[in-house]
C-alpha cells in the first residue's frame, strides 16, 4: 500500500462522515416535518447544531485536508474538477459557518429563552430550508470526485450546474432571506 492510498481513504472516510452524517440528520427533520412530528424535528434540528462545531466542521476540514495533500502531492491543482471541488468545498462550509452555525444558536437561544414557539420553529425551517441548496451542492462535490469531469465534458456539467440550480430553486425560491433577524 502506499501514501497516496492511505490519505485517498482517509479523504474518503471524512467525506463520508461529513456529507452522510448530515443527510441524515436532513432527512430525519424532512420525515418528521411530513408526519407532522414537531418534538422530532426539533430534535433533528437540535442535533444538527450541536453537531455542526463538534462534528460536523472537522469532518469537512479533515475532508478538505487530505483532499489538499493529496492534490499537493500527487494530483495537482490545476484540473476543472479539482476546481469545481474546491469551490463547492468552500461554498458549503461558508453556508455552515455563516448560516447554519448562527441560525442554530438563534434557534437555541430562543428556545432557553421562551420554550418551543413557532418563531423558533420558524427559525430552524430557515436552516432546513437552506440545507436543501446545501445538499445539492454536496450532491455535486460528489459527482464531481467520481466523474472528475473536463471542459470537454458538457454533459456532465450541464447536469451538475442543474442539480445545482434545482437546490437553489428549492431553498431559495420563496424566500430572500438567509439569516434570519437577530443573528
Amino acid at each position: 500500500m502506499d501514501w497516496y492510498s492511505i490519505v485517498k481513504f482517509l479523504h474518503i472516510v471524512s467525506a463520508t462522515l461529513w456529507v452522510g452524517g448530515g443527510f441524515v440528520l436532513f432527512l430525519l427533520g424532512l420525515l418528521a416535518e411530513r408526519a407532522g412530528n414537531i418534538e422530532d424535528k426539533l430534535q433533528a434540528m437540535r442535533a444538527s447544531g450541536q453537531l455542526g462545531g463538534r462534528f460536523f466542521a472537522p469532518m469537512s476540514m479533515l475532508t478538505l485536508i487530505f483532499g489538499l495533500i493529496m492534490c499537493g502531492f500527487w494530483v495537482g491543482f490545476s484540473d476543472l474538477w479539482i476546481l469545481i471541488g474546491l469551490a463547492g468545498y468552500a461554498t458549503t462550509f461558508s453556508i455552515g459557518m455563516f448560516i447554519f452555525k448562527p441560525t442554530a444558536e438563534l434557534m437555541a437561544g430562543m428556545i432557553a429563552k421562551d420554550g418551543v414557539t413557532p418563531a423558533a420553529l420558524a427559525v430552524g425551517q430557515r436552516m432546513m430550508t437552506v440545507a436543501r441548496f446545501d445538499y445539492a451542492v454536496m450532491l455535486v462535490i460528489v459527482a464531481d470526485m467520481v466523474l472528475k469531469p473536463s471542459a470537454q465534458d458538457i454533459a456532465v456539467l450541464a447536469g451538475m450546474a442543474l442539480v445545482v440550480l434545482a437546490g437553489a430553486t428549492l431553498a431559495f425560491g420563496g424566500s430572500r432571506r438567509l439569516v434570519p433577524s437577530g443573528a
